[in-house]
């Protein structure tokens, strides 16, 4: 080798161990930049006529794992459904009341079964009675008020899901222009792979909302879609198309076209839809599943709780003043409404003296046009018993015989069933994300230490480079001085 050629080979060399020193800082600049994935440099020999003439750099490597990427994406959709759902089912627990101590409602009815008993025990009591009487009052507020909570959070659901769609509508946009900008530049840069980190964390954004699957087409561009086959880019970016309600009827339901689902290009995938196409996980499932599932369930719960308090109580064997029917103490405002009676549930104005009526009514009956007897139990005593019977409830989560404690105490129950149900699966998938999270990052995270290690290596040769020129610098002196 002449010395030209050494020389040349060595500045190469330099240039190389230069690129390779940056490429280390960056990597651990960017160790904890979320979607950032470690960088090394491609180099190979050059080859000038059949002798050997030194290092090129061929271009910038990704650590990549696509399959364990994928993996991690669908376990974040998992991940961010059990997260909304746990956490929704922990506040709405809290506010039901797992138990007896923790129920309102359920004080509130013993409330008014305490106050029933006093008021028996003393009929000619004005104070009792008007205790009875609002003790009434305040179980129908409650009732009332977790009606209203139910369709508040229907309400929400549905408005958070919108905001989702138009995340997910701007984060495939963000993709497909992401995808002319990678098919435009030499994929071997530094600028392509800052553009495919990028585009990684959109992807992972989405993730949250909807589980997705990625092809990789020759440009270096992808093709994204749902994971049950659905196109959101290919090419040029889908929209997902929802509506969202401008109110919240208790009554409203996506079969019955009061709320909107989601379509792309006319194909349906609503979550927990029958459609081929419906989305599986993810925060949008989760949405789904609150607004249309879980709470219209616990809706109708309480509904069937509110109109068995109206029935116990309007029965004429108890209030012998009542005619077949005549609304007992207990009354639906509108009857023909359909679902959410518990938010319509009122006391009746006849024994409610701020509505005009008489608190000896709950004595002499509500049929009564006049005060009776001060010292006859007979009705105040027929009302506990009402509310002490059991009776028999067929309603989902509701099978079986009750008293009316019992009933609002399985209600409880059955929210913290949920809670707890809803907190294991969290905990499940949780413990899978954070070890797939783990996995992926050994393939293709930064490693400071193994970095610290290449950088010794790196200095190393950028020495022996420097060793080679400044010999070769001794050698030309020498013939100079000849």
């Amino acid at each position: 080798m002449s010395i030209s050629a050494a020389i040349s080979s060595a500045r190469a060399g330099l240039d190389v161990t230069g690129a390779r020193a940056d490429l280390v800082a960056t990597n651990v600049a960017n160790a904890t930049t979320p979607g950032y994935v470690r960088r090394s440099l491609t180099v190979s020999e050059t080859i000038l006529g059949a002798q050997t003439a030194g290092v090129q750099i061929d271009g910038i490597d990704r650590s990549t794992n696509s399959r364990l990427t994928g993996e991690r994406r669908l376990l974040a959709s998992d991940f961010a459904q059990a997260e909304i759902l746990s956490a929704s089912w922990s506040s709405l627990s809290q506010r039901i009341g797992e138990d007896i101590e923790s129920s309102t409602l359920f004080q509130r009815l013993s409330s008014l079964d305490s106050a029933l008993n006093d008021a028996a025990l003393s009929p000619e009591s004005t104070t009792h009675a008007n205790q009875a009487v609002q003790s009434a009052k305040d179980l129908v507020t409650e009732f009332n008020a977790l009606s209203d909570l139910i369709n508040q959070r229907r309400f929400q659901a549905d408005q958070d899901i919108a905001t989702s769609i138009e995340i997910v509508n701007a984060s495939l946009l963000e993709v497909a222009d992401l995808n002319e900008a990678i098919s435009s530049v030499d994929r071997t840069t530094a600028q392509a792979a800052a553009l495919f980190d990028e585009r990684g964390r959109v992807l992972d954004r989405i993730s949250e909302y909807m589980p997705i699957q990625t092809f990789e087409r020759n440009s270096g561009a992808i093709d994204v879609l749902t994971n049950e086959g659905v196109f959101l880019v290919a090419g040029p970016a889908r929209q997902i198309e929802y509506t969202p309600a401008n109110v919240m009827g208790t009554d409203f339901t996506l079969a019955g076209g009061d709320l909107s689902g989601l379509t792309v290009d006319v194909v349906d995938i609503t979550p927990g839809a029958t459609a081929a196409g419906a989305v599986s996980s993810g925060s949008l499932a989760a949405l789904f599943t609150l607004r249309d599932s879980d709470l219209t369930t616990l809706q109708s719960q309480l509904d069937t709780m509110a109109q068995d308090l109206i029935d116990r109580l309007t029965d004429p064997t108890v209030d012998p003043t009542l005619l077949v029917g005549d609304p007992g103490l207990f009354l639906d405002s509108d009857p023909t409404a359909g679902a959410g009676i518990a938010g319509r549930l009122q006391i009746n104005a006849l024994v409610d003296p701020a509505q005009g009526g008489a608190v000896w009514r709950l004595r002499d009956g509500l049929g009564a046009v006049a005060a009776g007897n001060p010292g006859d139990t007979t009705i105040l005593t027929g009302l506990v018993g009402a509310l002490d019977s059991v009776r028999t409830i067929s309603q989902p989560g509701l099978q079986g015989s009750y008293s009316m404690s019992d009933l609002i105490a399985q209600l409880g129950s059955l929210a913290g069933q949920k809670r707890i149900q809803n907190e294991a699966v969290r905990s499940s998938v949780t413990i899978q994300h954070d070890a797939l999270k783990q996995a992926e990052a050994s393939e293709t995270g930064v490693d400071i230490e193994q970095e610290m290690q290449d950088l010794l290596i790196i200095e190393q040769a950028f020495a022996a480079n420097a060793r080679v020129i400044e010999a070769a610098a001794q050698m030309i002196n020498q013939l100079i001085d000849l």
